[in-house]
This record gives C-alpha cells, structure tokens and sequence, in this order.
C-alpha cells in the first residue's frame, strides 16, 4: 500500500541544519494496523506527515498506491489525500465554530459528495462512534472523550482506505482511551489500514508491527501477531 525507499528529512535555516529522518526504508500492506514508537523528537510525526501527504521528503522515495509521490506539489498530494486518508489528531483539531454534525460533514464537502448522501453518511458515522444524540452539540460542550469520538467519525465518513493516527489517546484519560484504542480496532479488523505514533505500550499492543525510531532511523521491528 505505501513504501518509502532511503527517505530522508531536512530541516534548514540559515545557521542549522537538522535531520529529522535518516534512509527510513518502510513498508505497510494494506490492512495492516502498525505502530510507531520512540522518544520525542525521534522523528515520528515527521514521518507520519511524510506518509499522510502533508509532506514531501528532502530524499529518497515515497510510494503510495503505487505513486511515486515524493517531488507532488501541494495540490497533487491533497488530491491524494481527500479521498484515502482520515486523520485522528491528539488534539482533536475541530473546529469550534462548527457542531458535530458540520465537523464531521467537512470532508465530504471537499470530496464533492451531494447534499442527500453527506447527510447518510454523517449520521452513519454518528451512529458508530455513538454519539448521534450530540450531533447538534459545538465542541465545547463536550469531554475530551466525546471529541476525540468525533474526530475519529470524522477521519472514517469518507471510508479512507488509510487512518494514520498522531497520539491518539494522549489527552485522554484511560477509560476514554481504551475506548478510542477499541474503536480503531474494529475499523482495522473491518479491512481499514492504521499507522499509529504513540507513546503508550498499551495502545501498541493492539498494532500487528511496531515500528522503533530512534534519532531519526528505524532502530528495530517488532512483529506483534500474524498479519495475512
């Protein structure tokens, strides 16, 4: 599904130059659920952006449904983006002036979808994540669980054919947590790719590969359960 092949990631200002990915050489099948872990500042959401499309790499390849994307300019990779990818972001990253039911609804607008059909698609979407009796709440009315609960009903509406998830449990207590963690598994078991950043052993655990960097490498790869 996605393969980077020597990808690299160089940030330069006028004194410093910093490298924030070195000769990353990584491959996720489709169906796959694969963490990534290490410390902070190892280069983990620099590459997550880089395989969401956020990002070009500074060397190297980058394939993604068998398009070699790493020289896209912006309008090409959202192209790309819109229509396979859902975000989950650990600061939810919805917007306030909006209810649930407009959050979840914005990127079916910028897929094109028809009035009649976002409105399907919405409710499903509330309805899975079960919070259809919030649809009419603003964000501010609701916990943090409650949010994030939207921001994965968000990621899934279009029905991506990958979610790459940036901490997702990170503002969380455990019980919501453990929730978001349930929720993203049963997506991968219904056939949903998931690239994960955490830092939490737990969330890890429910990952078929984890994925170490360390100073911007992969360090190691650690199979977790068969993945066919």
């Amino acid at each position: 599904m996605l393969t980077t092949k020597s990808l690299s990631k160089i940030f330069r200002n006028a004194e410093v130059e910093t490298r924030a990915l070195r000769n990353i050489n990584l491959e996720v099948k489709e169906g796959e659920f694969v963490a990534i872990m290490g410390p902070s500042g190892c280069g983990k959401t620099t590459l997550l952006n880089i395989l969401g499309l956020l990002d070009n790499p500074s060397l190297g390849s980058y394939y993604f449904l068998d398009q070699e994307t790493s020289h896209y300019n912006e309008k090409k990779r959202a192209q790309l983006r819109k229509t396979n990818i859902g975000y989950i972001f650990q600061n939810f990253n919805l917007i306030e002036e909006l209810n649930v039911f407009e959050n979840i609804e914005l990127p079916l607008i910028y897929m094109g979808i028809k009035s009649g059909d976002r409105n399907r698609l919405v409710l499903k979407a509330l309805e899975k994540m079960q919070i259809l009796h919030r649809k009419y709440h603003f964000p501010l009315q609701l916990s943090g669980g409650q949010q994030q609960r939207v921001a994965v009903a968000r990621a899934v509406v279009g029905s991506p054919k990958i979610i790459l998830a940036d901490e997702p449990t990170g503002n969380l207590d455990s019980a919501h947590g453990e929730e978001v963690m349930r929720t993203l598994n049963e997506l991968n078991k219904e056939g949903t790719t998931i690239i994960m950043v955490t830092h939490s052993q737990r969330d890890a655990s429910y990952a078929n590969r984890i994925v170490r960097l360390f100073d911007g490498q992969i360090i190691n790869e650690n199979i977790l359960q068969s993945f066919n």
